[in-house]
């Protein structure tokens, strides 16, 4: 196959692992054009086996290597640190990760579990998990060998406190996002009290770019007085905003918004029929994709 072929055929799955290893959707990007362009530029005579798996190769390294090198960058970042979140509109075909596997692996609290995981675990566990490679085929990828990647999977299950089936079937409704951000726009706290789970917890990523709380608010209690400030807000006469209720990560979330300019996505997770979580990607830096989807 020529490259442009390649790139039609493996484009959708290579994709699919570098946003779930990245939790980026420029950098995974990115990451799939350059592993066609060292594609491209291979000798004619080059003799590749397994073309698939030599492009998984390819980018599972470069994911690595970028991980590796803004693991400070990250250790430094202002306040809590969300996945740039990737964006569906209703009339748009499905997206790559959702094309390919199931879109519960995608959703935002996933992704933060993934961040659990060092690097090459994420990289050896998603390879198996996600995407049921072989461990033979695994260790030619992060160049570990067979056994070592089994015991590496193993310690990463361990270490994921939850698995995928618990995030599928904690998905949140469509009905339950209007409702919300209904609540808090007329704003109606009573509302927004019975959509919340006792426990729920709010997150924010500015990145230090975007007003944000710095840490969780964690409780219904702490929440709801949170977005009364919203509240308040939205019921100026001067209040310019729109929002729309589009697929965020695989799941009905909101893009906001504010002065002509997308300023939060939200998705969301829920537990017994209530909304438990709540993410807000305000970070400018992470809402530039966003931009290009919805304008």
């Amino acid at each position: 196959m020529d490259t442009e072929q390649l790139y039609q055929t493996y484009r959708t799955l290579l994709f699919s692992l570098a946003y779930r290893m990245l939790g980026s959707v420029m950098d995974a990007e990115d990451i799939v054009q350059d592993a066609f362009l060292a594609m491209n530029q291979l000798p004619s005579d080059a003799n590749i086996r397994n073309v698939k798996a030599y492009l998984c190769k390819i980018v599972t390294n470069r994911c690595l290597n970028l991980l590796q090198s803004s693991a400070k960058q990250r250790e430094v970042y202002v306040g809590t640190w969300l996945p740039e979140p990737l964006v569906q509109l209703e009339d748009a075909s499905l997206d790559p990760s959702e094309i390919y596997q199931q879109k519960e692996t995608i959703s935002t609290a996933y992704l933060m579990l993934l961040q659990q995981l060092s690097a090459v675990e994420r990289a050896v566990f998603l390879l198996r998990e996600i995407f049921q490679y072989p461990y033979d085929e695994i260790a030619g990828m992060v160049g570990k060998s067979s056994f070592n990647c089994r015991q590496i999977f193993h310690r990463a299950k361990k270490g994921i406190r939850h698995e995928p089936l618990d995030i599928a079937t904690s998905t949140v409704t469509e009905t339950q996002v209007r409702q919300f951000i209904q609540s808090v726009i007329t704003g109606d706290a009573n509302r927004l009290l019975q959509l919340l789970s006792p426990d729920a917890v709010h997150y924010t990523d500015g990145g230090g770019k975007a007003p944000a709380a710095q840490q969780p608010v964690v409780g219904a209690a702490q929440v709801i007085p949170f977005y009364m400030q919203w509240m308040d807000w939205f019921g100026r006469p001067d209040s310019d905003y729109s929002y729309i209720i589009t697929t965020v990560n695989g799941s009905p979330g909101i893009v906001m918004v504010i002065d002509g300019r997308i300023a939060y996505v939200y998705s969301f997770e829920a537990s017994d029929s209530r909304i438990h979580s709540i993410y807000v990607v305000a970070n400018p830096d992470k809402l530039k994709n966003v931009e290009e989807v919805v304008r």
